[in-house]
């Protein structure tokens, strides 16, 4: 019985964690609440399957029949929360395996987790255990309004809020790599303030009420928060369909989102990049941010790529060595012939080669690739840089 209500509680948790209020969230980073968001729905699921599994093995005999015909309507009910947090968790685990479309798996999942924690509620109070007391009754009963509370926030209070604040796509850039560069300008308001480095939830071209939305980092200047620039790479469902957004197209951003900013540590002896393919997106948010700053402190970059080609912002990288004190080193799989530059992928190797020499006072953002991330946090803890000056950013959840 214990697993089972601390199995729904956690599971009701998960609305607030996705309701991306910003106290909660500026602690940690965004970012890591919905990775937590992820591992605590996968606990929650695993002790509701912990209480069915005990009372099924140890107390099958109690236990009225399996067939819904047979079985009280409250029976049922849990039966049925249970195989859909399973199909939950299972959908988002796999979901690009099982070849589920992004926007519609974030519909459904949405919607079934609604589903399931009613049917969840309805059964804990049919079966009536632990529930009947007033006090208790009542700490139920305001736990799973706040819930829904939850849920109407996430999904008719902020969007209504987003509809009041429209931008308009005023210019759509190819850039390398099937990347593109969407900017957008606000319709009646100031525009947005934001750190460089932070990433806001993007809607073209549908309202926001219909959930169609995509997380993506800023990628111009902080410094002009009436033209946001966001860096996209043709990668998922919505991302290929980039390059067909037209001038003049509503959009909506809500935000801004993150921790990933320099802005974090005015105090700072210098800033280390480490970035891989589009992963350069809000790093160019900040090295731009810096050079309308007139920022002198020592930057240091390594960005790495398949081939020359494929090098986003190469022409503007170059340029920015000029009004910041900026050392660049380009990492190439495929390199053209003739390269004198560093040959291979950020490997281990490489990126303790390319950091000999470098600070490790500096405060490190890295953004790129799950496994060019994970093996230059590696690296850096290796090499002796505290955590605290380590600073990453995924959204690969599902």
């Amino acid at each position: 019985m214990g697993l089972g209500f601390t199995g729904l509680a956690v599971m009701g948790l998960q609305f607030v964690l996705t309701a991306r209020f910003r106290g909660a969230t500026a602690p940690f980073g965004i970012d890591i609440i919905y990775y937590f968001h992820r591992c605590v729905g996968i606990v929650g699921m695993l002790l509701v399957l912990g209480h069915y599994i005990i009372l099924r093995v140890w107390y099958g005999q109690a236990l009225p029949p399996i067939n819904p015909a047979e079985a009280p309507w409250h029976m049922t009910a849990g039966r049925l929360a249970l195989i859909i947090f399973v199909g939950l968790i299972v959908s988002s685990i796999w979901r690009k395996q099982l070849g589920i479309e992004y926007d519609r798996w974030r519909f459904w999942h949405g919607v079934f987790a609604l589903v399931a924690v009613a049917l969840a509620i309805l059964h804990i109070s049919g079966v009536g255990y632990y529930t009947a007391a007033p006090a208790r009754k009542i700490l139920w009963t305001t736990y799973s309004a706040s819930w829904l509370l939850a849920l109407i926030y996430i999904r008719l209070v902020r969007p209504l809020n987003l509809l009041r604040k429209p931008y308009r796509v005023v210019s759509v850039r190819q850039e390398r790599a099937d990347s593109w560069t969407v900017t957008v300008e606000p319709k009646g308001q100031y525009g947005l303030k934001f750190h460089p480095g932070q990433f806001a939830w993007l809607t073209i071209g549908s309202s926001p009420l219909r959930a169609s939305e995509h997380p993506f980092s800023f990628s111009g200047s902080a410094e002009n928060p009436q033209k946001l620039r966001f860096t996209i790479k043709e990668l998922g469902d919505f991302t290929r369909s980039i390059r067909d957004v037209k001038n003049g197209e509503m959009a909506y951003v809500d935000g801004p989102h993150g921790i990933f900013s320099p802005d974090l540590y005015p105090d700072a002896p210098g800033f280390a990049f480490i970035a891989g393919g589009v992963g350069i997106a809000p790093i160019m948010s900040m090295l731009r941010t810096l050079a309308d700053r007139g920022d002198k402190r020592p930057l240091f970059l390594i960005y790495g790529n398949p081939n020359w080609d494929r090098v986003i912002f190469r022409e503007e990288i170059e340029s920015l060595k000029e009004v910041l004190n900026l050392r660049v080193v380009h990492v190439l799989s495929e390199p053209p012939p003739g390269w004198s530059g560093v040959t291979g992928i950020l490997s281990d190797a490489v990126l303790r080669e390319s950091l000999r020499h470098e600070s490790c006072k500096f405060i490190f953002f890295v953004c790129g690739p799950k496994g060019m991330t994970r093996t230059a946090l590696h690296t850096l803890r290796a090499l002796g840089v505290p955590l605290q000056r380590v600073h990453s950013e995924h959204f690969d959840m599902a």
